[in-house]
Protein backbone atom coordinates (compact mmCIF):
# COMPACT_ATOMS: atom_id res chain seq x y z
CA UNK A 1 0.00 0.00 0.00
CA UNK A 2 1.27 3.50 -0.62
CA UNK A 3 3.17 4.50 2.08
CA UNK A 4 0.77 7.94 2.51
CA UNK A 5 -1.84 5.61 2.33
CA UNK A 6 -0.83 4.08 5.08
CA UNK A 7 -0.47 6.96 7.23
CA UNK A 8 -3.52 9.04 6.27
CA UNK A 9 -5.74 5.47 7.32
CA UNK A 10 -4.13 5.13 10.71
CA UNK A 11 -5.14 9.30 10.86
CA UNK A 12 -8.67 8.22 9.78
CA UNK A 13 -9.26 5.51 11.83
CA UNK A 14 -7.06 6.53 15.17
CA UNK A 15 -9.46 5.98 17.96
CA UNK A 16 -12.14 4.27 15.97
CA UNK A 17 -12.63 1.83 18.52
CA UNK A 18 -10.02 0.62 21.79
CA UNK A 19 -9.01 -2.27 23.49
CA UNK A 20 -10.90 -4.20 24.77
CA UNK A 21 -12.72 -3.54 21.58
CA UNK A 22 -16.11 -4.12 22.90
CA UNK A 23 -19.44 -2.64 22.85
CA UNK A 24 -19.92 -2.77 26.36
CA UNK A 25 -16.63 -0.85 27.32
CA UNK A 26 -17.01 2.30 28.69
CA UNK A 27 -14.05 4.07 26.25
CA UNK A 28 -16.19 2.43 23.19
CA UNK A 29 -19.82 4.14 24.63
CA UNK A 30 -18.08 7.70 24.25
CA UNK A 31 -17.50 8.07 20.67
CA UNK A 32 -16.27 9.31 18.16
CA UNK A 33 -12.80 10.01 16.45
CA UNK A 34 -10.93 13.11 16.70
CA UNK A 35 -11.16 15.67 14.10
CA UNK A 36 -14.82 15.86 13.95
CA UNK A 37 -16.73 18.63 11.71
CA UNK A 38 -20.01 19.02 12.91
CA UNK A 39 -23.48 20.26 11.31
CA UNK A 40 -23.41 24.23 12.05
CA UNK A 41 -26.68 24.03 13.75
CA UNK A 42 -25.37 22.27 16.41
CA UNK A 43 -21.94 23.76 16.84
CA UNK A 44 -23.19 27.58 17.25
CA UNK A 45 -25.23 27.21 20.12
CA UNK A 46 -22.24 25.44 22.37
CA UNK A 47 -19.97 28.02 21.44
CA UNK A 48 -18.23 25.94 19.24
CA UNK A 49 -16.68 22.97 21.41
CA UNK A 50 -18.14 21.18 18.37
CA UNK A 51 -16.28 22.45 15.40
CA UNK A 52 -18.67 23.14 12.33
CA UNK A 53 -15.29 23.75 10.12
CA UNK A 54 -11.75 22.88 9.47
CA UNK A 55 -9.28 25.31 8.57
CA UNK A 56 -5.85 24.47 7.11
CA UNK A 57 -3.13 26.72 5.56
CA UNK A 58 0.39 25.76 4.53
CA UNK A 59 3.17 27.13 2.38
CA UNK A 60 3.91 25.76 -1.05
CA UNK A 61 7.10 26.78 -2.65
CA UNK A 62 6.88 27.28 -6.95
CA UNK A 63 5.41 29.40 -9.32
CA UNK A 64 2.16 30.45 -10.40
CA UNK A 65 1.89 27.22 -12.44
CA UNK A 66 2.29 24.59 -9.70
CA UNK A 67 -0.37 22.30 -9.31
CA UNK A 68 -2.02 21.35 -6.40
CA UNK A 69 -4.78 18.57 -5.79
CA UNK A 70 -6.58 18.05 -2.60
CA UNK A 71 -8.31 14.49 -1.05
CA UNK A 72 -10.31 15.24 2.01
CA UNK A 73 -11.38 12.43 3.86
CA UNK A 74 -13.66 11.97 6.66
CA UNK A 75 -16.10 9.05 7.85
CA UNK A 76 -19.61 8.56 8.22
CA UNK A 77 -21.64 7.25 11.16
CA UNK A 78 -23.52 4.24 10.11
CA UNK A 79 -26.03 3.18 12.58
CA UNK A 80 -26.31 -1.06 12.49
CA UNK A 81 -29.75 -2.24 13.85
CA UNK A 82 -30.46 -6.05 14.44
CA UNK A 83 -34.26 -7.44 14.00
CA UNK A 84 -35.67 -10.32 15.36
CA UNK A 85 -37.52 -13.13 13.22
CA UNK A 86 -40.14 -11.18 13.24
CA UNK A 87 -38.55 -8.10 12.00
CA UNK A 88 -38.85 -6.10 15.29
CA UNK A 89 -35.43 -4.40 16.15
CA UNK A 90 -33.92 -5.98 18.82
CA UNK A 91 -30.37 -5.10 20.79
CA UNK A 92 -28.92 -8.10 19.93
CA UNK A 93 -29.15 -11.78 18.15
CA UNK A 94 -27.89 -14.96 17.86
CA UNK A 95 -27.51 -15.49 14.18
CA UNK A 96 -25.83 -19.05 12.82
CA UNK A 97 -24.80 -19.68 16.49
CA UNK A 98 -22.81 -15.95 16.58
CA UNK A 99 -23.44 -13.25 18.32
CA UNK A 100 -24.87 -9.90 16.33
CA UNK A 101 -25.39 -6.37 17.81
CA UNK A 102 -26.64 -3.44 17.03
CA UNK A 103 -24.38 -0.58 16.81
CA UNK A 104 -22.66 2.45 15.05
CA UNK A 105 -20.00 1.49 12.36
CA UNK A 106 -18.56 3.95 10.49
CA UNK A 107 -18.21 4.03 6.18
CA UNK A 108 -15.39 5.92 4.58
CA UNK A 109 -16.10 9.01 2.51
CA UNK A 110 -14.15 10.96 0.15
CA UNK A 111 -13.98 14.39 -1.68
CA UNK A 112 -10.96 15.36 -4.36
CA UNK A 113 -10.68 18.25 -5.86
CA UNK A 114 -8.04 17.69 -9.03
CA UNK A 115 -4.99 19.33 -9.98
CA UNK A 116 -4.94 23.53 -10.09
CA UNK A 117 -2.64 25.96 -10.92
CA UNK A 118 -1.45 28.02 -7.93
CA UNK A 119 -2.65 31.17 -10.41
CA UNK A 120 -6.24 29.46 -10.83
CA UNK A 121 -6.61 29.41 -6.91
CA UNK A 122 -6.20 33.49 -6.81
CA UNK A 123 -10.03 33.34 -7.07
CA UNK A 124 -10.69 30.52 -4.84
CA UNK A 125 -12.71 27.24 -5.94
CA UNK A 126 -15.35 25.84 -3.92
CA UNK A 127 -16.89 22.23 -4.32
CA UNK A 128 -20.29 21.00 -2.48
CA UNK A 129 -20.09 18.04 -0.11
CA UNK A 130 -23.36 16.34 -0.75
CA UNK A 131 -24.01 12.54 0.77
CA UNK A 132 -27.78 11.51 0.66
CA UNK A 133 -29.41 9.68 2.97
CA UNK A 134 -29.68 5.95 2.67
CA UNK A 135 -30.40 2.06 4.32
CA UNK A 136 -29.15 -1.09 3.29
CA UNK A 137 -30.26 -4.56 4.66
CA UNK A 138 -28.80 -7.75 4.93
CA UNK A 139 -30.80 -10.67 6.52
CA UNK A 140 -31.29 -9.93 10.12
CA UNK A 141 -29.03 -6.50 9.62
CA UNK A 142 -30.46 -2.62 8.44
CA UNK A 143 -27.58 -0.35 8.07
CA UNK A 144 -28.42 3.40 7.72
CA UNK A 145 -26.60 6.92 7.22
CA UNK A 146 -27.89 10.05 7.91
CA UNK A 147 -27.36 12.78 4.81
CA UNK A 148 -24.76 15.14 4.80
CA UNK A 149 -24.24 18.51 3.41
CA UNK A 150 -21.17 21.21 3.33
CA UNK A 151 -18.90 23.10 1.42
CA UNK A 152 -15.04 22.75 0.59
CA UNK A 153 -13.05 25.76 -0.42
CA UNK A 154 -9.51 25.98 -1.84
CA UNK A 155 -7.63 29.15 -2.26
CA UNK A 156 -4.25 30.41 -2.63
CA UNK A 157 -2.44 33.55 -2.45
CA UNK A 158 1.27 34.84 -3.17
CA UNK A 159 3.07 36.16 -0.25
CA UNK A 160 6.69 36.57 -2.69
CA UNK A 161 7.86 35.62 -5.85
CA UNK A 162 8.12 31.68 -5.73
CA UNK A 163 6.12 31.87 -2.72
CA UNK A 164 2.35 30.64 -2.13
CA UNK A 165 0.01 30.43 1.02
CA UNK A 166 -2.79 27.83 0.36
CA UNK A 167 -5.96 27.90 2.00
CA UNK A 168 -8.29 24.63 2.94
CA UNK A 169 -11.73 25.28 4.77
CA UNK A 170 -14.24 22.45 5.50
CA UNK A 171 -17.34 23.45 6.45
CA UNK A 172 -20.80 20.93 7.51
CA UNK A 173 -23.66 22.83 6.76
CA UNK A 174 -25.95 19.81 7.16
CA UNK A 175 -29.89 20.38 8.54
CA UNK A 176 -29.73 19.86 11.90
CA UNK A 177 -33.38 19.81 14.18
CA UNK A 178 -31.81 19.91 17.56
CA UNK A 179 -31.66 16.80 19.72
CA UNK A 180 -28.93 14.86 21.12
CA UNK A 181 -25.30 14.76 20.67
CA UNK A 182 -25.17 11.21 19.96
CA UNK A 183 -27.47 12.18 16.87
CA UNK A 184 -25.65 14.84 15.82
CA UNK A 185 -22.90 12.50 15.27
CA UNK A 186 -24.30 11.10 12.62
CA UNK A 187 -24.72 13.89 10.62
CA UNK A 188 -20.94 14.89 11.51
CA UNK A 189 -17.70 14.62 8.80
CA UNK A 190 -15.65 12.27 12.07
CA UNK A 191 -11.84 11.79 11.59
CA UNK A 192 -12.13 14.98 8.99
CA UNK A 193 -8.45 15.56 7.33
CA UNK A 194 -6.64 16.59 4.10
CA UNK A 195 -3.88 15.23 1.89
CA UNK A 196 -2.35 17.79 -0.60
CA UNK A 197 -0.22 16.91 -3.30
CA UNK A 198 1.91 19.66 -5.64
CA UNK A 199 3.40 19.28 -8.71
CA UNK A 200 6.35 21.44 -10.58
CA UNK A 201 6.48 22.93 -6.33
CA UNK A 202 7.19 21.97 -2.67
CA UNK A 203 5.24 22.42 0.82
CA UNK A 204 7.37 24.09 3.66
CA UNK A 205 7.08 22.33 6.61
CA UNK A 206 5.35 24.25 9.43
CA UNK A 207 7.05 22.25 11.82
CA UNK A 208 10.16 23.17 11.13
CA UNK A 209 10.13 25.61 8.62
CA UNK A 210 13.47 26.79 7.48
CA UNK A 211 14.35 30.15 8.31
CA UNK A 212 13.79 32.44 5.34
CA UNK A 213 10.62 30.88 5.24
CA UNK A 214 9.74 31.29 9.29
CA UNK A 215 7.73 34.11 9.33
CA UNK A 216 5.45 33.40 6.13
CA UNK A 217 5.12 29.68 8.30
CA UNK A 218 3.89 32.21 11.37
CA UNK A 219 0.79 33.88 9.40
CA UNK A 220 -0.25 30.21 8.71
CA UNK A 221 -3.45 29.54 10.69
CA UNK A 222 -5.02 26.23 11.39
CA UNK A 223 -8.26 24.60 13.16
CA UNK A 224 -8.57 21.65 14.03
CA UNK A 225 -5.25 20.04 11.67
CA UNK A 226 -2.12 20.33 11.85
CA UNK A 227 -0.15 20.09 8.12
CA UNK A 228 2.96 17.78 8.24
CA UNK A 229 4.93 16.67 5.49
CA UNK A 230 4.47 12.69 4.32
CA UNK A 231 6.14 10.29 2.16
CA UNK A 232 9.60 9.44 2.50
CA UNK A 233 12.09 12.11 3.61
CA UNK A 234 13.49 14.55 2.20
CA UNK A 235 9.82 14.52 -0.09
CA UNK A 236 8.02 18.06 0.15
CA UNK A 237 5.52 16.62 -2.33
CA UNK A 238 2.45 15.56 0.18
CA UNK A 239 1.26 16.93 3.12
CA UNK A 240 -1.40 15.75 5.51
CA UNK A 241 -3.40 18.23 7.72
CA UNK A 242 -3.97 15.55 10.54
CA UNK A 243 -6.34 16.10 13.82
CA UNK A 244 -3.95 14.62 15.85
CA UNK A 245 -0.65 15.35 16.44
CA UNK A 246 2.34 14.29 14.26
CA UNK A 247 6.01 14.90 13.16
CA UNK A 248 6.82 15.55 9.19
CA UNK A 249 7.27 12.01 7.51
CA UNK A 250 5.62 10.11 10.31
CA UNK A 251 6.08 6.22 9.41
CA UNK A 252 4.20 2.70 10.47
CA UNK A 253 6.24 0.61 12.25
CA UNK A 254 7.19 -2.33 9.89
CA UNK A 255 6.65 -4.65 11.63
CA UNK A 256 3.15 -3.67 12.46
CA UNK A 257 1.14 -6.50 11.28
CA UNK A 258 -1.92 -4.19 10.70
CA UNK A 259 -3.93 -1.54 12.22
CA UNK A 260 -4.75 -1.42 15.70
CA UNK A 261 -6.61 2.11 15.93
CA UNK A 262 -4.36 3.38 18.32
CA UNK A 263 -1.14 4.70 16.78
CA UNK A 264 0.96 5.75 19.64
CA UNK A 265 0.40 2.19 21.28
CA UNK A 266 2.29 -0.77 21.27
CA UNK A 267 1.51 -3.34 19.42
CA UNK A 268 3.15 -5.83 21.53
CA UNK A 269 1.02 -4.93 24.25
CA UNK A 270 -2.30 -4.98 22.28
CA UNK A 271 -1.49 -8.05 20.57
CA UNK A 272 -0.93 -9.62 23.82
CA UNK A 273 -3.92 -8.24 25.67
CA UNK A 274 -5.93 -9.47 22.87
CA UNK A 275 -5.08 -12.75 23.07
CA UNK A 276 -5.56 -12.25 27.39
CA UNK A 277 -9.37 -11.60 26.63
CA UNK A 278 -11.64 -14.24 27.59
CA UNK A 279 -14.27 -16.24 25.53
CA UNK A 280 -17.16 -14.53 26.47
CA UNK A 281 -14.87 -11.12 25.72
CA UNK A 282 -13.63 -12.28 22.78
CA UNK A 283 -17.21 -12.94 21.26
CA UNK A 284 -18.43 -9.44 21.85
CA UNK A 285 -15.48 -7.91 20.33
CA UNK A 286 -16.33 -10.50 16.79
CA UNK A 287 -19.75 -9.13 16.94
CA UNK A 288 -19.13 -5.58 17.76
CA UNK A 289 -18.07 -4.49 14.62
CA UNK A 290 -16.25 -6.00 11.71
CA UNK A 291 -13.36 -4.22 11.99
CA UNK A 292 -12.66 -5.23 15.81
CA UNK A 293 -13.30 -8.94 14.36
CA UNK A 294 -10.86 -8.50 11.59
CA UNK A 295 -8.14 -7.03 14.27
CA UNK A 296 -8.81 -10.77 16.12
CA UNK A 297 -8.95 -12.81 13.54
CA UNK A 298 -5.50 -11.48 11.99
CA UNK A 299 -4.14 -11.19 15.86
CA UNK A 300 -5.07 -15.39 16.61
CA UNK A 301 -3.81 -16.23 13.04
CA UNK A 302 -0.29 -14.55 13.90
CA UNK A 303 2.79 -17.54 13.72
CA UNK A 304 5.37 -17.26 16.77
CA UNK A 305 7.68 -15.65 14.28
CA UNK A 306 5.08 -12.56 13.66
CA UNK A 307 4.84 -12.17 17.30
CA UNK A 308 9.00 -12.38 18.35
CA UNK A 309 8.55 -9.22 15.53
CA UNK A 310 7.11 -7.33 17.65
CA UNK A 311 9.61 -7.72 20.86
CA UNK A 312 12.60 -6.60 21.13
CA UNK A 313 12.70 -3.81 18.46
CA UNK A 314 15.48 -0.68 18.77
CA UNK A 315 15.53 2.52 16.24
CA UNK A 316 18.17 5.06 16.16
CA UNK A 317 15.91 8.22 16.54
CA UNK A 318 18.38 10.93 15.90
CA UNK A 319 18.97 8.56 12.44
CA UNK A 320 15.34 8.36 12.36
CA UNK A 321 15.45 12.62 12.77
CA UNK A 322 18.55 13.27 10.33
CA UNK A 323 16.44 11.42 7.68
Amino acid sequence: MDPVRRIADAVLYEGYVLWPYTRSSLKNRQRWTFGGVYPRAHSEPRGGDDPWEMRSQCLVEGDAGARVAVGVRFLHVVWRQVHDEAGEPVDERVVDGELVLSWEEATEREIEVEATALGELAAGRSIAIGVPAGRASDGPVTRSWEELEGVLELAAEELAPGLHRVSLRVANTTPWPGGPRELALRRTLCSTHAVLRVQDGAFVSLTDPPAARRAAAETCENQGVWPVLVGDPPARDTLLASPIILPDHPRIAPESPGDLFDGGEIDQLLTLSILGLTDAEKAEMRATDPRTREILERTEGLTPEELMRLHGTFRDVALDRRR
